[in-house]
């Protein structure tokens, strides 16, 4: 077999989901460990104005890829923005942009999905699931195609106590959803969603898992692969240690620890924390690509799946995410912290509602009101969201094999909205 590089030399590679989190160090890291790839095409939709192009333009003018910048200074010639959008019927793609990628592609990425927790169930099957079964009628159309990855998650079967890497049957025949969905309005979906995702605890986990299964069923002769990551944080090593640009997963816990405003959580101290770096992601992604398409004369008979975790090998515990996170902000402390660092993990729910009140509430009041004072705008009561009583709207989770806890925040919260622990 030839090496990883060498495969990918003069192949043509479609990334869908290229300006996400995960889709940006995978397209830096195919072009920097693979200088040999002819072209990569990007699906990326028109946004505030700006159009794919200058939308990637932009992408790749950040730290990223300075590293990249610096060994090819060329490299962006090779990346080609094509104007789609997911949640358009033919992802919204021209006819002639359609007979490009049908005539050229040899390579699939389709990473592009919804991780909110929080999504209304007609949204994260359109972006999750629909989006997916377009990107698979696209795939078959293309005449030189060797190998499809979807990226999916690790808690797309969160509901089992064991996960193997196979494929599950979900509870509800996605067909049959899709077409239920089509006809019901939102109030209805919104009263039917509990019982429709069953033990699933959010749309997240449940669309993804629909996905899977979906690959498995309309793949056909396509060579498919699936790669489960856990919890995706910043970079290990490449291209630099400690890369991020969100708040998603536990990095906005992180900073709101760091910053103070974050003193106690409602948590298991033995639950694992899988956490995975965003970097090792994407090194068994390529190398997943590499892999089933050097065995397209060897395929397996089912579809290929890869769980990126860390838990099962390597436990890290919340406990020591807490003693890392207290340690680590006392010795290189955040420029402008609120206060002192000390995040505490507490399973009991009325010993965390007390230092909610102790730690977050009162402090909050106390500072708003000196803000107040001083004709400034309160801001600390919205931040510290641990202590909202009502209007919560979303929640982070963590998870354990046999157990789970969360904390609700409010809409004013510094980590709201994409917040995610998967």
């Amino acid at each position: 077999m030839v090496n990883i590089p060498e495969y990918y030399a003069g192949k043509n590679v479609l990334i869908s989901g290229a300006t996400g989190f995960m889709g940006k160090v995978l397209l830096e890291k195919l072009l920097r460990s693979c200088p040999e790839v002819r072209s990569v095409y990007v699906l990326v939709r028109s946004k505030a104005g700006q159009s794919p192009k200058t939308r990637i333009s932009e992408m790749i003018n950040s730290k990223l890829f300075e590293k990249l910048q610096q060994d090819q200074p060329d490299f962006a010639e090779k990346i080609i923005a094509v104007n789609s959008d997911l949640t358009q019927p033919e992802l919204n793609l021209s006819k002639a942009d359609q007979s490009i990628l049908a005539e050229n592609i040899d390579i699939v990425f389709h990473c592009a999905a919804t991780v909110r927790f929080s999504e209304p169930l007609k949204d994260a099957v359109q972006l999750n699931v629909l989006a997916t079964q377009m990107m698979l009628a696209l795939a078959h159309r293309m005449k030189h195609l060797e190998v499809f990855i979807h990226i999916s998650t690790a808690y797309a079967n969160c509901n089992r106590e064991l996960i193997e890497e196979v494929v599950y049957s979900p509870s509800v025949d996605y067909r049959k959803l899709i077409d239920t969905l089509d006809w019901m309005d939102d109030d209805l979906v919104s009263t039917l969603t509990p019982k429709l995702i069953g033990e699933h605890p959010n749309t997240y986990t449940f669309t993804k898992s629909l996905a899977e299964y979906m690959v498995q069923q309309e793949a056909g002769d396509l060579n498919v692969a699936i790669v489960r990551p856990s919890i995706v944080g910043a970079s290990w090593k490449e291209p630099f240690p400690g890369w991020i640009d969100n708040f998603n997963g536990p990095s906005g816990i992180f900073i709101a620890a760091g910053k103070g405003i974050l003193r106690t959580m409602r948590a298991s101290n033995n639950a694992v924390a899988d956490l995975v770096p965003v970097d090792v992601v994407i090194n068994t992604t390529l190398a997943a690509g590499w892999y089933s398409g050097s065995q397209v004369l060897n395929r397996p008979k089912s579809i290929p799946v890869y769980n990126c975790t860390t838990g099962g090998i390597n436990p890290f515990r919340w406990g020591e995410v807490e003693y890392c996170i207290n340690m680590s902000f006392k010795t290189n402390p955040l420029e402008q912290a609120f206060r002192r660092p000390n995040v505490n993990l507490r399973s009991n729910p009325f010993t965390n509602q007390y230092w909610t009140t102790v730690s977050h509430t009162l402090p909050a009041l106390l500072y708003d009101g000196y803000l107040t004072l001083m004709g400034r705008k309160p801001r600390y009561l919205t931040l510290t969201c641990v202590s909202c009583t009502g209007q919560s709207t979303w929640k982070i989770t963590v998870w354990a094999p046999k157990n789970m806890s969360s904390m609700k925040s409010c809409r004013g919260c510094l980590l709201h909205a994409n917040t995610s622990t998967s």
